[in-house]
């Protein structure tokens, strides 16, 4: 059978809650970036006394991750795109409705999600940079690129699931994210990764390893003693 070759485009979709259940547009890039980078940090607390002994810094909590790339507008008819290619000027409009402009309804620039592949990233704008690099003898741009910054948003409900996840006690519903198995989940929740293959039964997975960023898992009250 033939690989699927589709070129799949990112897209970048904006919604007006925090749940992202309410879609309010969507900008699909004419070029996909060449790269794009992830960023995740760690902070720590140094809290001693003056005199203290040097214990090292201590563990405080995860810093937000952060995703960055660079996306090319072009406005020379040049770049395939089936319908007729905006102008430069109307693809930017268009994108800076989705991830810039001030949404009145909810007091606020739109809640982000950028699905790519494997890349599905809840997240706010932080940062968007446009450097004009051709034009026509009018001045007009004809070519732009767009340095894009974003940082992940985590609502206040989830951030409280996430808290409660070293409780074994309870039942958690987990979104997967890149670099996610089912093992490193078992450990988090339960402190133990033999019950993989059980998590799997639970979710209807036939293969424990079959986990991919987006997919929701339970993860239920075990009985350890049973």
């Amino acid at each position: 059978m033939a690989e699927n070759s589709e070129l799949i485009k990112l897209k970048i979709i904006g919604f007006t809650d925090n749940g992202f259940s309410s879609k309010s547009g969507e900008f699909d890039v004419l070029i996909n970036p060449e790269t794009y980078k992830q960023s995740y940090s760690i902070n720590y607390s140094d809290d001693e006394n003056m005199g203290d002994v040097k214990k090292g810094p201590k563990f405080k909590d995860y810093g937000s991750e952060k995703v960055d790339f660079k996306i090319v507008m072009d406005g020379t008819g040049i770049v395939p795109g089936g319908k007729k290619v905006k102008t430069v000027s109307d693809q930017l409009k268009s994108l800076k409705d989705i991830v810039y402009d001030y949404e009145g309804d909810i007091h606020q620039p739109k809640f982000i999600k950028l699905v790519w592949g494997k890349l599905i990233f809840d997240c706010r704008l932080t940062s968007m940079t446009v450097d004009y690099v051709l034009f026509t003898p009018s001045g007009e741009p004809l070519r732009a690129n767009v340095d894009l910054s974003f940082v992940e948003y985590t609502s206040v409900d989830q951030e409280i699931k996430e808290k409660n996840a070293s409780s074994p006690d309870m039942s958690h519903l987990i979104t997967v994210k890149a670099g996610d198995t089912i093992q490193k989940l078992c450990f988090d929740i339960y402190k133990d990764t033999k019950y993989c293959m059980q998590i799997a039964a639970v979710n209807n997975l036939t293969n424990f390893r079959n986990v991919k960023p987006g997919m929701r898992l339970l993860f239920p009250p075990i009985n350890k003693n049973g």
